[in-house]
């Protein structure tokens, strides 16, 4: 007899049409019990789709709550939500678009103290958070607990996917031992598009794992450019001393290497005493470059490494980017390779 009640068949009629899914796969999805980790960018579409497509219990974690700044974005969510509780009201929103899937949300932060007793619940847990700290915690924790995740991120017009710690397969202390905190979105900007894009990506991910069809992406990370429409798989294994669950939590800090920050007066005052013996170095991506800048060349921060070797250690040598974080690291590298002359990193100017 199917698990399945009066009025599912028809629901979900188009998709248990397809032969990979069937009966049988709805079912699966009926069984199947999936926490979000965020109910913002990446989580609103992930919701909507697993919602609308049968998962039986999901999950919503997410101690936030609504901003005007989130509504180009998170369209989960309209201007009269503005100041309520995500997780709360992306609950209502789900109960609504689908009667048939049992919703729980957690209006809280998820920590080192609640986290097992919330994931152990869930067969399935699905990152959409925007932070290292709590990736690795979700990381952690699936790990001792036995539990697959998918992982999302986005910023400005990229985006990545991978699933961690499925069939005994890699997990995210495989692909990533360490962390450098970087730019968010509140600092760098995002497209309002890619959470769609990359959220529908891990939903896809999710539905697939709890049918138990299709290919897994399982050792390896999905990056989409919006921009550019390039996307690439880079392929990645499961390291043994990485794995295991480490006794500390991680450390979120920059690189420790000292390097000297640089005022737009200070550089004023030496690019205008002696020009020819400083060179400025613009650390965003082209089109950031192109669309406003104070001069200079322009090579990527992802591009520096590849031209160290071109800079001259009779230059005084000033990266910079829109918050300084990218150019702290651009001259950072530097320093690390043994550069002689100086370096300095500027931002917000």
């Amino acid at each position: 007899m199917s698990k399945l009640e009066g009025g599912e068949r028809k629901r979900y009629s188009r998709q248990i049409l397809l032969p990979e899914i069937g009966l049988a796969g709805q079912e699966k999805l009926k069984a199947a019990r999936v926490l979000v980790v965020g109910a913002g960018g990446l989580g609103c579409p992930v919701l909507q789709y697993i919602t609308a497509a049968g998962i039986g219990e999901v999950g919503i974690i997410d101690h936030d709550v609504v901003e005007v700044t989130n509504l180009h974005r998170q369209i989960l969510y309209n201007p009269g939500d503005v100041g309520k509780s995500k997780a709360i009201t992306a609950a209502e929103k789900l109960s609504a678009l689908n009667e048939f899937v049992k919703i729980t949300p957690y209006p809280v932060r998820l920590t080192e103290e609640n986290a097992a007793e919330i994931i152990r619940k869930y067969d399935l847990i699905i990152d959409g958070s925007d932070n290292f700290e709590t990736r690795y915690l979700v990381n952690d924790i699936c790990v001792a607990l036995g539990k697959p995740w998918v992982f999302g991120s986005i910023l400005r017009f990229e985006g990545q996917v991978s699933v961690f710690n499925y069939d005994n397969g890699p997990t995210y202390r495989c692909l990533f031992p360490d962390a450098e905190e970087g730019d968010n979105c509140a600092e760098a900007g995002v497209i309002g598009i890619l959470p769609g894009m990359i959220g529908t990506y891990m939903a896809n991910e999710a539905i697939k794992i709890a049918c138990g069809v299709g290919k897994v992406l399982s050792g390896e990370l999905l990056v989409i450019n919006a921009l550019s429409n390039a996307t690439s798989v880079f392929k990645f294994n499961r390291t043994v001393a990485t794995s295991p669950v480490p006794a500390t939590k991680p450390e979120i800090k920059e690189a420790d290497t000292e390097v000297m920050e640089i005022s737009w007066e200070e550089y004023e005052k030496v690019s205008g005493t002696d020009p020819e013996h400083i060179q400025l170095v613009d650390v965003r991506e082209d089109y950031e470059y192109e669309a406003d800048n104070f001069g200079g060349v322009n090579i990527p921060l992802s591009e520096i490494p590849d031209v160290i070797s071109s800079f001259s250690p009779d230059q005084k040598i000033v990266f910079y980017c829109q918050s300084g974080k990218r150019s702290k690291q651009a001259a950072q590298l530097l320093a690390k390779s043994g550069f002689v002359g100086e370096a300095y990193w500027a931002g917000g100017w």
